[in-house]
């Protein structure tokens, strides 16, 4: 009765199929992280390797070109796999040979013998292959542990990769009522301290800011990634289309020491010689446009993918907000909303128009603040 009842526990055992846990799944998120912003064009990626639920090794990738995350995680290891090791990874292994060799090689060669995925590769060309190639070497692989989060964390590059247009996201700060002035004795601000520290996280993710000349000549912003300890500057767009800013001294996008990441852009047809001389005078870069004013939100967009810039994020004031919107030239949503009402109707409002329609979308709290994003519906 003994061996009995020892063979039927021994069966009930090997019928329960393991499963994933989430906890090394969110470090190799963490991982990800710690390249935020760094790794364009390519994506975000973070890499663990556990061993009887211990993690033992990890990785992340930190620079097109430079090594994978589950490379990175490999070499840490620096020593064979044990036969229970997990290979955590946030993104499906590339199965192709780019500026680096496949991961999926790397991974078969290693003796792992399964393997965990957050998302998918977002390329329909490549989409499963990978997993397909480990499942193919006797891999066992698990797919779509915290999907939902290592596919945000990728929002620039998936839409890349799938479009080669550059992503384009629209940020407001408003009052409840829409107004983009705080109410009178209220602070230059809307927002509190939290939600703008939150503001330069995504100025240094995208790779570049836009702004209206308007915005440029009223608030003289800087447009760079303030972050606690370290400042870095992104491609910085003036949309300019008759070269207003042309001679307006003082501005620190004209005279800081980022300066020659400033790009005025206005058209063709308004360049004025002197006004360009001005602009190469000062250090300062111009893209004179073709076209029609209608048309000049597409040729930019158009000239920023010939340049590979993969995406945009673009501080907008009223005007400029409801011109990306109504012209179906944006893809995601920042709204930033503070628990005040203007109370000003002569305040600008950035809901003038259509309003906006978010999908997948995703709130979160910064003090008394809300942050609302999310895709937007074309």
């Amino acid at each position: 009765m003994v061996q009995k009842h020892q063979r039927l526990e021994k069966e009930i055992d090997n019928s329960m199929e393991w499963k994933p846990s989430e906890v090394p799944m969110r470090r190799a998120l963490e991982l990800a992280r710690k390249a935020w912003g760094e790794t364009h064009p390519n994506p975000m990626v973070g890499a663990v390797i556990t061993e009887g639920d211990v993690i033992v090794a990890e990785g992340f990738h930190a620079k097109a070109g430079e090594p994978h995350a589950e490379v990175q995680a490999l070499r840490a290891l620096g020593r064979p796999p044990k036969p229970n090791a997990v290979l955590y990874v946030t993104l499906e292994p590339c199965s192709t040979h780019g500026r680096t060799p496949p991961c999926v090689d790397a991974i078969v060669a290693s003796g792992i013998k399964t393997v965990v995925v957050g998302a998918e590769d977002p390329n329909p060309l490549h989409a499963g292959k990978g997993l397909t190639h480990l499942r193919n070497h006797g891999i066992k692989v698990f797919s779509g542990v915290l999907a939902d989060a290592c596919t945000d964390l990728n929002l620039i590059f998936n839409h890349w990769i799938k479009t080669q247009r550059p992503f384009v996201a629209v940020k407001v700060a408003s009052t409840l009522d829409g107004r983009l002035v705080a109410m009178e004795g209220a602070g230059p601000y809307i927002t509190g301290e939290l939600a703008r520290a939150d503001v330069q996280n995504w100025r240094k993710l995208f790779p570049a800011i836009a702004v209206s000349v308007d915005t440029l000549l009223k608030d003289n912003p800087r447009l760079t990634a303030r972050l606690p300890g370290n400042e870095s500057c992104p491609i910085r767009f003036v949309l300019d289309r008759h070269f207003r800013s042309a001679g307006k001294k003082g501005l620190n996008l004209f005279q800081d020491v980022y300066r020659d990441r400033t790009i005025v852009v206005g058209l063709k047809s308004s360049a004025k010689s002197a006004d360009l001389h001005w602009y190469e005078a000062e250090g300062i870069k111009v893209w004179c446009l073709e076209g029609t004013a209608d048309e000049f939100l597409f040729h930019w967009l158009d000239t920023c993918a010939a340049q590979s810039i993969v995406g945009v994020y673009v501080e907008a004031g009223p005007r400029l907000a409801s011109v990306f919107l109504n012209h179906h030239c944006a893809d995601y949503f920042f709204a930033y909303y503070s628990p005040m009402i203007s109370g000003n109707p002569n305040s600008p409002a950035w809901t003038e128009g259509s309003l906006p329609q978010l999908s997948m979308g995703r709130t979160q709290a910064f003090g008394q603040d809300v942050l609302f994003r999310g895709f937007l519906a074309q």
